[in-house]
């Protein structure tokens, strides 16, 4: 029955997330409606509304599943971008995975795999 799922996050500013997403994400800016967001990769997309109170936007993120994580991995090292507490590993509920918080505070945990759970 479900088909895909779409991340829908936090934006404190318009122009520092998109230069974000795709200067350090690698994503695509597909559209700007009236502050609402949207970008792509590989099939991927993220939308972002935004949030004029960043209190109301906190403690937002979501999981992206890859294929070749360690490439991408390195990607985001160079663009200087993972969470000092999210380097590659193996996570106790079976997940290899990573962390990165964007500009907004919006944390996505990347992994290899679907979860062992």
């Amino acid at each position: 029955m479900f088909k895909r799922s779409t991340p829908v996050l936090a934006s404190f500013n318009e122009g520092e997330t998109i230069s974000f997403y795709t200067d350090k994400l690698g994503f695509n800016f597909t559209a700007n409606n009236n502050g609402y967001l949207i970008f792509e990769r590989d099939g991927i997309h993220v939308h972002l509304f935004h949030c004029p109170n960043p209190d109301e936007g906190r403690n937002m993120g979501c999981y992206i599943y890859v294929t070749d994580i360690e490439k991408l991995y390195a990607e985001y090292q160079q663009a200087g971008i993972i969470h000092p507490n999210g380097p590659l590993k193996m996570m106790p509920w079976g997940l290899r995975q990573f962390a990165v918080v964007d500009n907004n505070g919006n944390i996505f945990y990347f992994a290899d795999s679907e979860p062992m759970i």
